[in-house]
């Protein structure tokens, strides 16, 4: 679509529809409810400040006479809601007409739009109040009920436009989906290779469509959990992209193996579901009536549980004894997943046990208390009671503790002891000797690993402390759980065709698949580890630019021209395709064991200065001023040319072939960081203030190759490592044979 999907909203998404949200009121007696949920960050911003503006309008006291400065104010005010209407109904008029389903729906609210926006600059207009009192002081909005009449028109038709965009989105990403899922069906079928290439190549041009569409409205929804989901149905579908290459290729160069066919299915499987997954968040409806049948978490329960208590303090009758026993029964019953797992140690087992014991005894006191306190109501048998739900708290709160510590060194240790990979890469030597007796012996291994990497998980989710924690527990759990099955299948196809490349180069794919959700794993631990002990830190460190200067006329702060209202969509919707290129920077930089890597290290300061620049698109973070944004781009510039520096020092250790691969790579970001230098140079030279959408435009160009050149150079690393393992495994075999 030429129009952005939402009507004076930066990102890729609308609200639905739903119990109203906007609201506003005030002394004056004016009150808004439009009946939209807002479920999307675009559509609160275009809202909230035209609901701010027509409430100054009318946010004033009956039969006060205003000043003519104050006449002036609240006319500019009056004109700026209906030029920005006009705006927005140019843009839902665009939407209008590349939408012939929707046209009359929309276009009708445009008109309604416009019309309560020109009575408002209408009922505002100091020319068409001529009557001077005798003081100078002119009496504003007499007809103020036309005033509130017109508002209540105006907000609820832009409601209905950005209901009606919001629908164009849904549409979008649909119709984006559907095209995926044909040609999957084509891809499932094909039987020669001519014609793989050619299906494939369209299949990554509809993928690359539908991460767009869908990258924005994770960026744009407000819901975290909704957000999680998405996150992860995406990172199921980018993944899976290289999965079903390979494995479709490994099917078709041996079409009679039953272990090729299996691992081809299991790709397909699950990137269907991923797809489906989309459409129920996006829609918000689960097919065949479905919930969410997920139980929740002990951490959950048990805050529940000490909430319910609290409030007793201020109404003894706010719950029964019934219901709160029965609460810590569930949650002793969950507490169940930690004391029967095979995992558990014998210390931390018995500690959990103790601990449930001693939860539910002072929950039997705190009841007789709290059962006494309702007949007695006296100030001793109050303080009694107040002791009792101290007690009772610190019981659970002690059981929360342990639980977390369990599922922690649980994971922890589990982490450590299989940081070498060495399962992966024995299955990789068995499938190129062909040795099936070893890879019997290994593939028994490898599900032993992942059953303790399922069950971690299992524990982490209950512990977890957050929604969206979670969600992303549960999609470590399946990714171990699919992609464990999916390397023996793949080991399998390799140690009968030795000889293949394509099934070693399949086998090496689902190896890295399961090395990525091991470092993922690392990073859950840090997030549940920080949300348990209360640092809540933003995701990315915002760069520490430095403070002007005082008392220097010569280094006034270059404040940048206001966009208008079709400037700021652009921007903002590049800021938001620049913040998922950040997000797959920072994806790749977690793969790498060593985070002190100089590679990592400039890659992260790139990452980091190019969400600054996002958020700046937002109009957050540290960035206020040009001469701030000129500084930031100097810095991403160096950083950029340091990095290709470690890059060609590290290509030295590689073959000619890959050598020339990564510097190629390279020659494509060295220029551009040369164009930033230049660009940022000439512009504090000459005072030119720079393009926004020019700055963003040229960084996300830099940061899609980087992106691009991180992958490349961690592949390249780790076949660098294999490399040098297999070697040095052959010498101790040379070794022993001597």
């Amino acid at each position: 679509m030429a129009a952005s999907p939402v009507p004076g909203g930066g990102g890729g998404g609308g609200g639905g529809g739903g119990a109203g949200a906007v609201h506003s009121c005030n002394a004056s007696g004016f009150a808004f409810d439009s009946g939209l949920e807002i479920r999307t960050r675009s559509v609160e911003q275009t809202l909230l400040p035209l609901v701010s503006q027509i409430t100054t309008l009318i946010n004033h006291k009956d039969n006060i006479k205003k000043s003519d400065k104050t006449l002036q104010a609240i006319q500019r005010v009056g004109q700026a809601v209906n030029l920005a209407v006009g705006r927005f109904v140019k843009v839902g008029e665009a939407i209008a007409n590349e939408n012939w389903d929707l046209k009359e729906e929309i276009n009708i609210a445009c008109i309604e739009a416009k019309q309560a926006g020109e009575t408002i600059a209408a009922l505002t207009d100091v020319t068409r109040l001529n009557h001077l009192e005798s003081d100078g002081q002119i009496p504003i909005l007499a007809d103020k009920a036309g005033v509130v009449q017109a508002a209540r028109l105006l907000l609820s038709s832009v409601a209905k436009v950005l209901l009606l965009a919001d629908r164009v989105v849904i549409k979008q990403i649909v119709t984006s989906r559907n095209k995926v899922l044909a040609t999957m069906e084509r891809l499932e079928k094909v039987s020669s290779f001519q014609e793989f290439v050619q299906i494939f190549s369209q299949f990554g041009n509809e993928m690359v469509e539908f991460a767009h569409l869908t990258g924005d409205r994770q960026n744009d929804l407000k819901d975290e959990k909704k957000k999680a989901r998405m996150a992860v149905a995406r990172a199921v579908l980018e993944k899976g992209t290289m999965m079903l290459l390979t494995a479709s290729k490994t099917c078709l160069r041996h079409p009679s193996c039953d272990s090729a066919h299996r691992n081809k299915e299991g790709v397909f499987g699950r990137m269907r579901a991923a797809l489906d997954k989309v459409i129920e968040i996006v829609t918000e409806c689960r097919p065949n009536g479905e919930t969410d049948s997920s139980s929740a978490s002990l951490f959950t329960g048990i805050k529940e549980l000490k909430l319910n208590i609290e409030a007793l303090r201020e109404n003894l009758y706010f719950e029964s004894k019934e219901n709160l026993c029965t609460a810590l029964e569930v949650i002793l019953e969950r507490v169940e997943d930690f004391t029967d797992s095979a995992y558990t140690s014998h210390e931390h087992r018995e500690r959990i046990l103790e601990l449930s014991a001693q939860a539910r005894a002072e929950m039997q006191q705190f009841v007789l208390v709290w059962m006494q306190a309702q007949s007695t109501k006296t100030k001793s048998a109050a303080e009694e009671l107040e002791l009792t739900v101290l007690r009772v708290s610190h019981s659970l709160n002690e059981l929360r503790k342990e639980l977390h510590h369990t599922a922690m060194q649980l994971a922890a240790d589990l982490l450590k002891f299989h940081a070498d990979h060495g399962v992966l890469k024995a299955l990789k030597l068995t499938g190129v000797e062909g040795n099936l007796e070893a890879l019997a012996e290994y593939a028994c291994k490898l599900s032993e690993q992942k059953e303790q990497l399922v069950e971690t998980c299992r524990l982490l989710r209950h512990v977890s402390g957050t929604e969206p924690l979670e969600i992303t527990c549960i999609h470590a759990e399946e990714t171990f759980l699919v992609t464990g099955q999916q390397i023996i299948s793949a080991a399998e196809t390799l140690t009968l065709h030795p000889s293949s490349k394509i099934a070693k180069e399949n086998l090496d794919v689902f190896c890295e698949a399961w090395e990525a959700q091991i470092s993922d794993l690392a990073t859950l631990l840090r997030e549940i580890n920080d949300m348990f002990e209360g640092r809540r830190g933003e995701k990315y460190d915002h760069l520490s630019l430095p403070k002007p200067m005082k008392n220097n006329a010569n280094l006034k702060s270059l404040k940048p021209d206001k966009p208008d209202s079709e400037e700021q969509a652009k921007i903002a919707k590049l800021g938001l395709k620049l913040a998922l290129l950040t997000s797959d920077a920072d994806c790749e930089l977690e793969k790498w064991e060593d985070q002190e890597n100089e590679i990592v290290r400039h890659g992260r300061n790139m990452s980091r200065v190019a969400y600054s620049l996002y958020l700046f698109t937002r109009g957050e973070g540290p960035l206020k001023t040009s001469q701030d944004l000129v500084h930031l781009l100097e810095v991403f510039a160096a950083e950029g040319l340091k990095l290709t520096s470690n890059v060609q020092t590290f290509s030295k250790q590689l073959k000619d072939d890959d050598k020339l691969m990564l510097l190629l790579e390279i020659n494509k970001l060295i220029p551009l960081c040369h164009q930033l230098q230049t660009m940022t140079k000439t512009s504090l030279q000459n005072r030119v203030i720079l393009k926004v959408d020019k700055c963003i435009t040229k960084i996300r160009s830099m940061m899609a190759l980087v992106v691009q050149l991180l992958s490349l150079c961690y592949k390249l690393l780790k076949k660098v490592e294999n490399t040098r393992w297999v070697s040095a495994a052959n010498k101790d075999t040379m070794d022993g044979k001597t």
